[in-house]
């Protein structure tokens, strides 16, 4: 069983190319890895006598890799179903998605809905295998807002607590606070508020605004008094300005922004987290993974604009954050997403997403997304270079023959440890 505690074996790798996101330079030399953390980086460190040893003979080291939105609970694109799904078969499924993503090189991942305490919990004693956890729990929305899976017809609303359902139902500033505070008593690292509508939801447009001012304020009062932040879900330009003026630290999706909301954004110093990938995946197999017809149809209103969208707060000077939120059997495509952002971004850009400016994200700069002494010892290996061809990343079977996390082999090669 693998385990996100500190290996108790060093593990030294030599004649590594090793990436420094930040600069874009590589490093020749070793890097050892001691109680879970980077200790010597650099020219022929001494390996103590029990370490084990890799030759890496000149292939290329990057950090650990960050998703900074999943959905691990997301055993079907058919959202509405998992609340009334076993949730002992919810989990069984759930630990299969999260050895997939540490797999595919992700040593570190931020949930946007479903996961809580528990399988965060497992994950770090090591019950569970898969990238450690950044959890908020259940996302909020309002009635008939994106997190609302009734269909039209229905009107009683089951809020039970388990299951692995992604969001609650709440209206009104008082509720708000009240339910931020349970979500963030339960530990939650992030709030997420549903500021527009979306695509898995049966009755709202993805054009509308959700939640008022007052309501979206509260949330990020109550996240702030917690010393967290709120993240929202938003697509057209409208929502992503008043989540962004209600003080929210993260938009997720932003498929609909407009050059106003770039401005923003930077001014803001907030992060937009593009998940170009799922749409990409909903058109393709939605139908085959529980999509509902409904639904299928508000994907091509996001699809194409989100290159557009990404283009324009690239050239804005947005800071970007790597995303794919993927459902059912499509979280295998997690790192096609890095192959649909070639198109528009350089290779380092693209890297860094998914390192430092996610680890900025998260507030653990300095402790992931990083290969700096003192750092967590999560990396990835690479066959050959990615600043010269990033779609090696999109190909983890076939570039990537190692994974570690906390500095213990987790991935070698096509078997898993």
């Amino acid at each position: 069983m693998t385990t996100d505690l500190p290996s108790t074996v060093p593990l030294l790798l030599r004649n590594a190319r090793i990436l420094d996101p930040v600069s874009g330079v590589y490093t020749e030399g070793d890097l050892l890895a001691a109680d879970g953390r980077i200790v010597e980086c650099g020219t022929r460190p001494t390996a103590p006598r029990r370490a084990e040893t890799r030759d890496l003979r000149g292939a290329y080291v990057l950090p650990g890799l960050i998703d900074a939105h999943v959905h691990v609970t997301a055993i079907t694109a058919d959202l509405a179903s998992i609340s009334t799904t076993s949730p002992m078969y919810v989990a069984a499924h759930t630990i299969a998605i999260m050895g997939g993503m540490l797999d595919r090189g992700f040593t570190t991942v931020r949930d946007m809905g479903g996961a809580d305490h528990g399988i965060a919990a497992a994950q770090a004693e090591g019950t569970v295998r898969g990238p450690r956890l950044a959890f908020g729990g259940r996302a909020l929305s309002q009635t008939g807002g994106h997190g609302d899976y009734r269909g039209p017809g229905a009107h009683v609303r089951d809020d039970h607590p388990c299951c692995g359902a992604d969001s609650r139902v709440v209206d009104g500033v008082d509720a708000i606070r009240a339910a931020a505070r349970d979500e963030l008593r339960k530990g939650g690292d992030h709030l997420k508020v549903m500021a527009s509508g979306g695509v898995a939801s049966p009755t709202d447009r993805i054009d509308s605004t959700q939640y008022s001012m007052d309501e979206l304020r509260a949330a990020v009062e109550e996240a702030e008094a917690f010393n967290r932040y709120v993240a929202a879900h938003a697509y057209h330009a409208r929502a992503v300005d008043r989540a962004l003026e209600a003080g929210v630290r993260s938009i997720e999706h932003g498929n609909l922004i407009d050059d106003g909301s770039v401005r923003l954004l930077v001014e803001h110093d907030a992060f937009l987290v593009p998940t170009l990938v799922t749409y990409w995946a909903l058109a393709k197999e939605g139908r085959d993974f529980g999509l509902p017809e409904g639904s299928r149809r508000k994907v091509d209103e996001v699809l194409d604009a989100g290159l557009v969208a990404l283009e324009r707060a690239h050239r804005g000077g947005v800071t970007l954050v790597y995303g794919s939120d993927l459902l059912g059997g499509m979280h295998r495509h997690q790192n096609e997403e890095f192959r649909i952002r070639a198109r528009v971004q350089r290779p380092i850009d693209v890297i860094r997403s998914t390192t430092t400016h996610a680890a900025r994200l998260l507030r653990r700069q300095g402790d992931i997304g990083t290969l700096e002494v003192g750092a967590r010892a999560d990396l990835v290996v690479l066959d050959a270079d990615p600043l010269e061809d990033l779609t090696l990343l999109a190909e983890p079977d076939v570039h990537m023959p190692l994974v570690v996390q906390a500095g213990a082999v987790v991935r070698d090669g096509r078997r898993s440890i």
